[in-house]
């Protein structure tokens, strides 16, 4: 279990359900290519978070926590 990761999945969570505004862009309207990268980062995080490693190459290397982090930096890139 990696509980950083997990906290940041649940962090993430939180943060979209209660202020889905963030996830838009400078004109009010939703920007979902950051909310892809959001929620795949979240996504990433409860899995590698929970201490599930996929067995196939292109699930653990989707779900793992370079990507989480890496689809995370990406989103804050590209609503800033």
């Amino acid at each position: 279990m990696q509980l950083p990761l997990l906290l940041l999945a649940v962090s993430i969570m939180l943060v979209t359900v209660a202020c889905p505004a963030l996830l838009a862009d400078h004109d009010g309207r939703a920007d979902h290519v950051a909310a892809l990268l959001v929620f795949w980062s979240m996504s990433a995080g409860f899995v590698r978070g929970v201490g599930f490693v996929p067995q196939a190459r292109l699930p653990r290397w989707l779900l793992g926590t370079t990507a989480s982090i890496t689809a995370l930096l990406l989103a804050v890139w590209r609503l800033l």
